[in-house]
């Protein structure tokens, strides 16, 4: 256990160019649109895009024993346009990950797709398995990766 942190990473390809893929993944007001977990996406403070931003996501990420929605404040530590790459620091939770770090980075593939990787980094949980969590995380997060597709496609369609 490097510096006592879990860590996973997920990734898979796909079909749209990185440009489009970037325009979907690295705006907030876009995030429930391939993230069907996420209901609401609240600005707090800063400038979108820029380190330092903060924001609320809300939604049903992660069951909650009382049946609330969970919550997550996140802040943007990096944001690298021109290589496709964000890092976000999740600041304070309903959900325990509160230290989490989340790197999204794309890699233009060729033939008009992307390599989309996600990786991550938890605090340790108590009571709870590295494994189990690390598994969930990562089914979650390529859960996400594989509604961007779709996501491109339908928001294409509004503006035929």
């Amino acid at each position: 256990m490097k510096n006592g942190k879990w860590r996973g990473s997920v990734a898979n390809i796909v079909s749209a160019p990185i440009d489009k893929v970037w325009s979907m993944v690295s705006k907030t007001n876009r995030l429930s649109e391939w993230m069907p977990m996420v209901e609401r996406c609240t600005e707090l403070a800063g400038e979108e895009g820029v380190p330092g931003y903060v924001r609320i996501v809300s939604g049903f990420m992660f069951p909650q024993q009382d049946g609330e929605r969970s919550w997550i404040k996140e802040r943007l530590v990096l944001m690298d346009p021109s290589l496709h790459s964000y890092v976000y620091r999740m600041e304070a939770s309903n959900v325990g990950l509160d230290g989490s770090v989340n790197t999204l980075k794309l890699v233009d593939y060729g033939d008009d797709s992307t390599l989309v990787d996600w990786s991550f980094e938890i605090n340790p949980l108590e009571g709870v398995c590295e494994d189990n969590i690390i598994d969930y995380l990562g089914c979650l997060y390529k859960s996400c990766i594989n509604k961007i597709e779709g996501a491109i496609e339908a928001a294409s369609k509004k503006f035929e």
